[in-house]
């Protein structure tokens, strides 16, 4: 899992294996060492909700993301399109925008070798 944070903005690529992990239930977690200063674990799973998530600390996050939306999704791969949500922010403070989607290099590649295989 990839994450790319700008602003109000954050990124969560997976790869096929990865997403192959989500839709049979499993989570999928990426775990970062910033040197000596802390650690930060993420936890990406799905959900039967129909809106996406974050929630945790600042050390550990949970993104749960909608189960429907992410099979429709994999169902049109590869596709260079993401999913995006909008979670709102609390108090006034501004909403992130949280895109998902699944690496299309990746997703090319094996659709490629298991045609031709």
């Amino acid at each position: 899992m990839k994450l790319q944070i700008e602003a109000q903005k954050l990124r969560v690529r997976v790869d096929e294996d990865e997403l192959a992990r989500l839709l049979t239930g499993a989570p999928v977690e990426s775990h970062t060492r910033f040197a000596a200063a802390f650690h930060m674990q993420v936890t990406l799973t799905l959900t039967t909700q129909a809106d996406a998530s974050l929630s945790g600390q600042p050390q550990a996050w949970l993104i749960a993301l909608p189960r429907a939306a992410v099979c429709e999704h994999a169902a049109s791969l590869p596709n260079r399109d993401g999913l995006r949500f909008t979670l709102a922010g609390a108090c006034g403070e501004p909403p992130l925008e949280l895109l998902f989607d699944v690496d299309v290099r990746d997703s090319a590649r094996r659709r490629r070798s298991s045609r031709s295989g």
